[in-house]
């Protein structure tokens, strides 16, 4: 439908979903809701729970189970405090894209680090989870050279890039277990 000025404009009550959701666009809902769900204020966070309820609903009861183990390594957090916006740096360009392949397809992943007292180091870590505390997010991962779970601000990496080894998911209470502050804000994500 065309709005005014030419753009295109959806009538809510209008749209119906007819073709096959890839496996990230069905995870980006869920972390939509996700978030939602941690930050109740939010606009229209009860339809986004209803519509992914439908969504789940439609699926495979084994790819319903594999989402939700799935989810179990995404967290969502209270906001950030006031004092990580001041500090807070412009994430790198290819990370988003080199994290998400890292991550859902269990791979190494590889980059520079700079640790808040500005120390560089290089770093090859197994990507286990996602914690998100807007604006800013953390790779939760395992760092197999110190032999101990590391969490990772996304703002604070270099040159990331996709390693050939994989890994095998490790059990989510190394995900819980490294978030500051104990278990964050709606965990565990259900999906």
């Amino acid at each position: 439908m065309s709005g005014p000025g030419g753009g295109v404009h959806l009538e809510p009550t209008s749209v119906m979903v007819t073709s096959h959701l890839a496996g990230d666009e069905v995870v980006a809902l869920i972390v939509s809701v996700a978030i939602s769900q941690a930050t109740p204020y939010m606009p229209f966070a009860a339809g986004a729970e209803r519509a992914l309820a439908k969504i789940q609903a439609a699926l495979p009861r084994r790819r319903v189970e594999e989402l939700q183990r799935f989810m179990q390594r995404v967290l969502v957090g209270d906001p950030a405090p006031r004092s990580a916006h001041r500090d807070a740096h412009r994430i790198h360009k290819d990370l988003v894209s080199r994290f998400e392949e890292a991550f859902t397809r269990t791979r190494m992943l590889g980059f520079g680090y700079i640790d808040r007292e500005g120390a560089t180091t290089q770093r090859r870590v197994e990507p286990h989870g996602l914690l998100l505390r807007a604006p800013l997010w953390y790779i939760i991962a395992w760092d197999p050279e110190k032999e101990a779970a590391r969490l990772f601000r996304a703002d604070r990496i270099a040159k990331p890039r996709v390693l050939e080894a994989t890994f095998a998911p490790r059990p989510h209470d190394l995900v819980v277990g490294v978030c500051p502050d104990g278990l964050p804000a709606g965990w565990p994500v259900s999906a």
